[in-house]
Parts: C-alpha cells; sequence; structure tokens
C-alpha cells in the first residue's frame, strides 16, 4: 500500500500524464477500424499544444507535425496500396494509437433521405443484417449538425465494421453499391455518409459559392452571428407566422378540452387534407398543431364497430373520435387505422379530433387521399378535404437545421472533412427542390465543380440517382409537373466529366417518397462507378437519346447506349410513356414503335408533331422503355420549351 506522503506527488505526476495525453487529438473523422483512400496522399490532422511537434507513423510510412499558433497540425504521408489492418500512431507529448485502418477506396455519401435510408428499413434488409459480411467495408454515420459557420471538426462518431448484425444503420445505397464494388475489387471500401433527410441542395454549398446567386447570398448574409442570436431571430419568426395564420387565438394555452365533442373550434382556421401544414401557411412551423372534423352519419353508419383511416401523419398523432381517446402512433411513413368499437359512433354529428406533433419537416396528413376515410358497417366516408385546424404549441429550434438557410449542412459536414480524399461521391437529393426545378440544373453542375474544387480533384467521381417516381398516378399531367422538370434538371449534370446518373423511375413508389428498393440503386450506381475506374467495359447508363427526327406525322426517336437494342421492360407490352406535341405545345400520349435503335411516334391527336417526350410526368412508372441489359431509359425531351418553374428560384 502507498503511503500518504506518496500519494500527492503520484497525484500531481497522473495528472501530468493525463494532461499531456490530452495535448495530442485528432480530427474525430479518423478513428479506429476507418478506411484511408489508396493511391493518393493521405493528410491526417488534429490538435495538439501550440508549437508542438509530433511524429505521425502509419503502415511503416512517417511524417512529423507541428502544432501552429492555434493548436492545430498537419501531415502527409506517401500514398499507399489497398491493405491492411495498419497502425496509425501520433506521438508529441502525448500519444494516440489507433488499430485496425484500412486502406481502399472511400466514397463521400451525400444528399437527403433517400441516400441516408438505414439498411434495416428497405424490402431486404432483414435478410441483408443476418447474412454473413465483408469486414472489409466500413461505414462512418457523420452526426447531423448545420452550423452558421465552417466548423473544423465533425462532432464524435465511430467507424463501424459490416458484420452479421452490425449493418442496420448503414446506408442501404451505400451498402449495396460497396457490395457490388468489394465483389469486382477486392478492396477495402470506406463509406462517409453525411446525408440529412428533407435537405435541400443549396444547404450543401459553401458561402463562397452562395455569393454568386443573389438570392442565396442574401439568405446568407442574413444569417445571425452567434447561435443565441439565430434562436431569437427563429422564436420572432415563427411565433410571427402563427399569429399571422390563426389571428386572435393564442398558442402555449391549455388544450385539454380540443378533443371534445361540440363545434369548439368554428372560429379556427382551415387546413386541406391530405396535405402537410408547411405548403398551407405555417412554413417552417414545427410542433404541435390540432386538426378537427365534424363528420354526419346515418343511423345505419353509426351502428357497430368501424376503421378510422388517416393515411400518414408526419409524425406523431394521438387521436379521439367522440371525446374517446382511439389511439396513436409515431413515424411519419406509417399507415394510421385505428378500430373503433361499437358504440364509438353515433347518428348525426361526429367528432374526430387529431393532435400532431411534428418534429421537423411537414407536419400533418400526408399520403393518400383514399386512405383518408373511415371505413363504417354501411360504406367508407371519405375525410379528405377541409380540417380546422389550430397551433397548440409551435416548437423554436435551440440551434440551425439544414434547412433554415443555404451553407448550413455544408458547414457542418462537409467543411470539416476538406483535406480527405476520396474515390468519389454518391448523391441522392432533389425531392425538396421539385418546386424551383429549373434552376437545379444550373445550382446542381456549379456544387459538383465546387465539391471537387473543395477537395483538390478536378476529375473526382460524381454519381447520383435521378429521382424515382412518386405520386399518384392519376395526379400525373402529360408533359408537366416540378418532379419531370427535376429529373431533367439532374440529367443536364452529365454535362459534366466523370460523372453518372442511376435512372429510377421503375422503382419508386406512388404514395411513399422513400422506395424501398436499394439494392437496384446501389447496384446501378456501382455499375457506373466500375465503368469510370474502366473495370466494365460498356457504359451503365440505359438508352440515351442521340438524335430526334420530325418526318410528317412521325417522329423518330434515335437511341445510342441501346445494349444490344430497345426493349420494353416485360416482353410483348406495348410501349408506354411517349408523348407528342404541336405547335399548340400541348402533349398527349403517342403510339410508339421500336424499329431497329430508335423509337418511332405518332399520335392521331397531333398531326404535325413539333416535340416529343418520354416519361415526362410526375410518376413515370409506367414508361417502360430499356435496353437489353433492363436499365430503364431515362426521361427525356426533344424540345427546348420553358419550363413551369422557370423563374422560380430559392426560397420559392
Amino acid at each position: 500500500m502507498t503511503t500518504s506522503k506518496f500519494r500527492l506527488p503520484l497525484l500531481l505526476l497522473a495528472l501530468a500524464a493525463a494532461s499531456a495525453q490530452a495535448d495530442v487529438r485528432l480530427a474525430t473523422v479518423f478513428g479506429e477500424h476507418m478506411v484511408l483512400q489508396r493511391e493518393q496522399p493521405i493528410r491526417l490532422w488534429g490538435w495538439a499544444a501550440p508549437g508542438k511537434t509530433l511524429a505521425v507513423e502509419l503502415a511503416g510510412k512517417k511524417a512529423s507535425a507541428t502544432a501552429g499558433a492555434d493548436g492545430r497540425w498537419a501531415a502527409t504521408l506517401p500514398a499507399l496500396k489497398a491493405g491492411g489492418p495498419h497502425r496509425l500512431s501520433v506521438s508529441g507529448d502525448g500519444s494516440i494509437e489507433l488499430k485496425d485502418v484500412l486502406i481502399g477506396d472511400v466514397w463521400l455519401l451525400g444528399g437527403q433521405s433517400n441516400m441516408e435510408w438505414p439498411l434495416a428499413q428497405t424490402d431486404t434488409g432483414a435478410q441483408e443484417i443476418a447474412s454473413p459480411q465483408n469486414a472489409q467495408l466500413r461505414h462512418l454515420r457523420v452526426p447531423l449538425r448545420a452550423s452558421l459557420q465552417p466548423e473544423a471538426n465533425i462532432a464524435p462518431a465511430s467507424w463501424v465494421v459490416a458484420e452479421a448484425g452490425s449493418v442496420a444503420d448503414f446506408s442501404a445505397v451505400g451498402y449495396h453499391f460497396a457490395r457490388q464494388m468489394q465483389a469486382v475489387q477486392g478492396v477495402p471500401i470506406g463509406l462517409l455518409n453525411t446525408a440529412w433527410g428533407g435537405s435541400h441542395l443549396e444547404t450543401w454549398m459553401r458561402r463562397e459559392l452562395t455569393a454568386q446567386d443573389p438570392a442565396l447570398a442574401a439568405a446568407v448574409k442574413a444569417l445571425p452571428a452567434t447561435g443565441d442570436d439565430f434562436v431569437r431571430q427563429r422564436r420572432d419568426l415563427i411565433e410571427g407566422r402563427v399569429k399571422a395564420w390563426q389571428p386572435g387565438l393564442a398558442w402555449g394555452v391549455d388544450a385539454s378540452a380540443w378533443s371534445a365533442t361540440g363545434d369548439i373550434d368554428t372560429d379556427w382556421p382551415t387546413l386541406k387534407a391530405p396535405g402537410v401544414w408547411e405548403g398551407q401557411g405555417l412554413p417552417d412551423v414545427d410542433g404541435i398543431v390540432w386538426l378537427r372534423r365534424k363528420i354526419e352519419l346515418s343511423a345505419a353508419q353509426a351502428a357497430g364497430a368501424a376503421q378510422l383511416l388517416l393515411a400518414k401523419v408526419d409524425d406523431c398523432d394521438e387521436v379521439w373520435v367522440n371525446g374517446q381517446k382511439v389511439g396513436g402512433q409515431c413515424g411519419y411513413d406509417q399507415a394510421r387505422a385505428y378500430a373503433l368499437p361499437a358504440g364509438v359512433l353515433r347518428a348525426g354529428a361526429n367528432w374526430i379530433a387529431v393532435r400532431v406533433t411534428d418534429t421537423g419537416g411537414g407536419g400533418g396528413f400526408d399520403g393518400d387521399a383514399a386512405a383518408l376515410r373511415l371505413d363504417t358497417a354501411a360504406g367508407a366516408v371519405s375525410l379528405a378535404g377541409t380540417w380546422r385546424a389550430r397551433v397548440e404549441q409551435p416548437r423554436v429550434a435551440t440551434a440551425p437545421t439544414a434547412n433554415d438557410a443555404p451553407t448550413l449542412a455544408h458547414n457542418g459536414l462537409i467543411a470539416p472533412l476538406q483535406g480527405l480524399s476520396f474515390r468519389g461521391v454518391l448523391w441522392y437529393q432533389g425531392e425538396s427542390n421539385t418546386g424551383r426545378a429549373a434552376a437545379y440544373a444550373g445550382d446542381f453542375q456549379k456544387l459538383i465543380a465546387d465539391w471537387r474544387a473543395q477537395f483538390h480533384n478536378p476529375k473526382l467521381p460524381f454519381f447520383f440517382v435521378q429521382l424515382a417516381s412518386f405520386l399518384p398516378l392519376q395526379n400525373n399531367r402529360p408533359g408537366q409537373g416540378g418532379w419531370a422538370e427535376l429529373r431533367d434538371a439532374q440529367s443536364q449534370a452529365l454535362k459534366l466529366p466523370h460523372t453518372g446518373m442511376a435512372v429510377a423511375i421503375d422503382v419508386g413508389d406512388a404514395v411513399d417518397i422513400h422506395p424501398r428498393n436499394k439494392r437496384a440503386l446501389g447496384h446501378r450506381l456501382s455499375q457506373l462507378a466500375l465503368h469510370e475506374l474502366g473495370l466494365r467495359a460498356a457504359p451503365a447508363t440505359g438508352p440515351q437519346l442521340a438524335k430526334t427526327e420530325l418526318r410528317g406525322a412521325e417522329v423518330w426517336l434515335h437511341f445510342k447506349h441501346t445494349a444490344g437494342g430497345l426493349r420494353t421492360a416485360k416482353a410483348g407490352e406495348p410501349l408506354r410513356g411517349f408523348l407528342l406535341a404541336g405547335a399548340d405545345r400541348r402533349f398527349v400520349p403517342a403510339t410508339a414503335r421500336i424499329v431497329g435503335d430508335a423509337v418511332v411516334l405518332s399520335s392521331a391527336d397531333v398531326k404535325s408533331p413539333q416535340a416529343a417526350r418520354y416519361a415526362w410526368v410526375d410518376n413515370p412508372s409506367e414508361s417502360n422503355l430499356t435496353g437489353a441489359d433492363g436499365l430503364p431509359a431515362a426521361p427525356l425531351r426533344s424540345d427546348a420549351w420553358p419550363l413551369q418553374t422557370a423563374g422560380k428560384l430559392y426560397p420559392n
């Protein structure tokens, strides 16, 4: 046992050692089980006491660094071949040692929720999670953080090794991509996942890029300097919007009686359902909102048990019918169906009250109007249409989120990664920009070029998923739609070298913005990457329009990259999805036939066609042109007529 007179010196020594250890830090992105980019110089950085000289070693390669006045240090090691595991050590007065470091290919994942979407929530997720894994696949989920200024470090996070049971939270698209790449390349793959659900393109831009656009520059300039100022500004903004939307009605009051029967809501404003409230006068408002609906039922309809269907609710709901609580759940993508025992409904007036808690994004009823109804023994009663609504309590963020302004996601998630090397970028985003789709074309290309500049690689491969099919088929308008125009804007990025687009119109879901088949998209992205890397001979693009010919009453569309000929997705079915328009610019469905590598269009309603379009609707899932390899043709247009979203700019 140590005597008391020795305890204080020993304690001081221990504290000194701990202090020296704490003096040396690596940036959070560097951790055990990480993958570093092969065949490119390896740049490492971190912090130490100012002036400290550090020794860095990895796989027998050494470098030194000295911490600057701000404590930051950086060291560059020579390029390494694929392999490992290695140990990385950083030593000075203190030391760091990271084990199980691999050298391979690192892919940066960006975009919104369809890239973020976890493997566990896909159609093959359960089988994938339980199956044997390749431990040379690693995933780092960069914690979501929006920042007013560029951050020097990401929030704490850990690299995860792909093992049976450990891959549930991996990006599903990234996971399937990596498995395909490993099957061909046989090298370690690291996935650096920065995707943020619902994020707009503009939030991924850095300040220098937004300076080129007056609207974006003004939004960035208006950002407050501090977090406290931001919270104060947001509170004033949100409270002002709520006050304007429900004039004369207070919030933050006792709402316990709002579930009751009776016409207590005659002075409440209204919302259309389905339809989230952020698009109906409450933009950016999160928190608690009540929705109430009065319905009249016959004696036959009120008799016996019934079922209440509320489509989907973003995010959580509590539901009362005639003052009796009948259910509630959370999950913006979950269908709501609540059993009503006999006796809950009554002949005559009935009141339905729904208390919705929205934690971010839309807010309110979402999904298909047909799924918003009351099923009774005497038939269904539609609940789509007008509901009374009132804000109980708006939620004011205590920190910025991605879509509060341009640059914020970039500042928190991308800026801290500058200095890293990547094999390429995988991108799946655009759903949140469909309202200003025409502007997306130029902005997306600028973002690609700027990311390449930031990572000091003008040839950095950039592969992206074109938007999947979405929205009810019955709402399609031939030759129109923001989703159609956004897909066109995405395709224009193919003008840039070292880009590729995975078409997804055949894997969408009319009532769910998150198609669960992520395997197909990961596979298609991998085929683009393998072709770019010289490991796949044929382009993996699907048929692409090469030339348009107007021949009297017919339009001939000539295609390239047909992979052995044009086909329909299912043998023997007629071609669908082609449109023609004359000088009146009114598009109508066309009859289409395949002639070699061309599709010939005609329509009795268009005697002198001037333009053709394909899959040019919000939900083009019925469009069925493919190459012989089964890859779908991308939506296209032969015209350069003005788009409906032309002139719609941020933030509209």
